[in-house]
């Protein structure tokens, strides 16, 4: 299976894009500054319900952000996947990937596909790192861990990148390894001009 990697495109300090989204059921919407309000620090990861780099850390990674939870950091996924194209990533199927991987975080819907653009994302899982402040401090991958390799799924570089967040130590971005995954999946027409 090919791999797509995180761009990069949003540096470190930069300002969290705002966005507001319904969520899967569509009975609810959530803005960026009610997801940061009053946290320590925000994930925020693009995923899809189909790709197999997502399923491949589902579980962990509803864990993880329950774990994390507990120290005030937040959690949001976002689908951006055309889901006309793909319609096993639509909102129904978001509800019930979340509710199967013990995700007990929003679960967001990017029809228009803006939001995924102004976070400059590229695949699916991407992950971005907000401290409280909503400024990036992180951008990168979850750990080594892909389909087919033998390495654990262990979140170990997103511990890592919240650790030093919480202690309120700069992450150094050349160490920062890019995650990797399917391409998120555009729109016809529709490419985001950052990928050249």
């Amino acid at each position: 299976m090919a791999e797509v990697r995180s761009t990069f495109e949003l540096k470190p300090g930069a300002q969290a894009p705002q966005f507001d989204l319904p969520d899967g059921s569509g009975q609810r919407r959530y803005r960026l500054t009610e997801l940061l309000s009053g946290r320590d620090g925000l994930v925020v990861v693009f995923a899809c319900n189909h790709c197999p780099f997502v399923k491949h850390l589902a579980l962990h990674l509803g864990e993880f952000a329950a774990d994390f939870a507990q120290r005030n950091i937040g959690f949001v996924a976002i689908s951006s996947n055309d889901a006309l194209a793909y319609p096993q990533d639509g909102p129904a199927e978001m509800v019930r990937f979340a509710e199967a991987h013990g995700w007990d975080f929003p679960y967001l819907y990017d029809e228009r596909q803006d939001v995924a653009k102004s976070f400059f994302a590229a695949c699916t899982p991407d992950f971005f790192l907000f401290n409280g402040k909503g400024e990036l401090c992180y951008t990168g991958q979850y750990d080594g861990s892909r389909p087919g390799n033998a390495s654990p799924v262990t979140g170990a570089e997103l511990r890592a990148a919240i650790e030093s967040t919480l202690r309120g130590v700069r992450i150094d971005p050349r160490r920062s390894r890019p995650s990797s995954g399917c391409n998120i999946k555009w729109k016809k027409g529709g490419e985001p001009d950052y990928f050249g």
